[in-house]
């Protein structure tokens, strides 16, 4: 995780994302210090990347890498605003351990399209991951890959339409997908959680689950119960502020899983 130190709106990709908005910083950055606090309490290890003067996106630490079995395929960016945060993501992982880490040919922004399930590896395209990025992280981390054609630009990462909460359970929003990748997901996941467009649009499928737990945004009430129903305890947080830059939970999350 990495703090807002240097957060703010440049651009307006969605409606979150407005300029307009100023990003209140103190605030930002006791939101996200509340985030990882509640991890802490949960058991969990919270290592800290340091703020970069010039990137000010690394609060969105998802996107810097994908780790999988303790192996990194590091990230390349869509926007040159955020290109140098990959290399800073790589060197951090050399740094703390991480031997096999590689960076990629082609474009992708980390766990913002990929998203790690215990079969697959579910894998966006259609506004910033490349296609041709899906054939790469096959290769590399030797998972099946499905890929998913993304059509609404509110959700322009996966981790913004869909969660994976444990397993082969994950929960999602169908609009955000094209026709054939909805089929496609209805035919992995039959039993999987819908999202109504309210949940949706408040980015509560930005969420993270420790397969007991689900970090999710506050506002997304309507996935409580549904989730508790499932066996699955909702931990609501605020991160109104982080919102107004187009990410939650999961965007500000990087998931280190380590070799089995």
């Amino acid at each position: 995780m990495c703090p807002p130190a240097h957060f703010r709106v440049t651009y307006s990709i969605n409606p979150w994302m407005d300029p307009e908005k100023p990003v209140d910083i103190p605030l930002a950055l006791a939101q996200w210090e509340e985030l990882r606090d509640r991890y802490r309490s949960l058991g969990h290890t919270v290592e800290e990347l340091e703020p970069v003067p010039g990137l000010p996106d690394m609060v969105y630490a998802a996107n810097g890498a994908t780790v999988v079995d303790g192996r990194v395929l590091g990230a390349r960016f869509a926007h040159r605003e955020r290109a140098g945060e990959a290399e800073v993501h790589r060197a951090w992982y050399r740094a703390n351990g991480f031997a096999d880490v590689q960076e990629p040919e082609h474009i992708n922004e980390g766990e913002g399209d990929f998203a790690v399930t215990g079969t697959w590896l579910l894998a966006g395209r259609g506004f910033r991951s490349s296609p041709l990025s899906h054939g790469e992280v096959q290769e590399f981390f030797g998972r099946p890959v499905i890929g998913l054609d993304l059509v609404d630009p509110r959700y322009y990462h996966l981790d913004t339409a869909l969660c994976v909460l444990g397993g082969d359970e994950v929960m999602y929003y169908p609009p955000a997908f094209s026709p054939g990748s909805q089929a496609v997901l209805k035919r992995l996941f039959p039993e999987a959680l819908i999202a109504s467009a309210a949940d949706a649009e408040a980015l509560g499928l930005n969420a993270v689950s420790d397969g007991h737990h689900v970090m999710l945004p506050q506002a997304a009430v309507g996935l409580l119960e549904p989730l508790r129903r499932r066996g699955y305890d909702p931990v609501p947080v605020d991160l109104t502020e982080l919102l107004k830059g187009g990410g939650s939970v999961k965007c500000v999350t990087a998931e280190l899983r380590a070799a089995a």
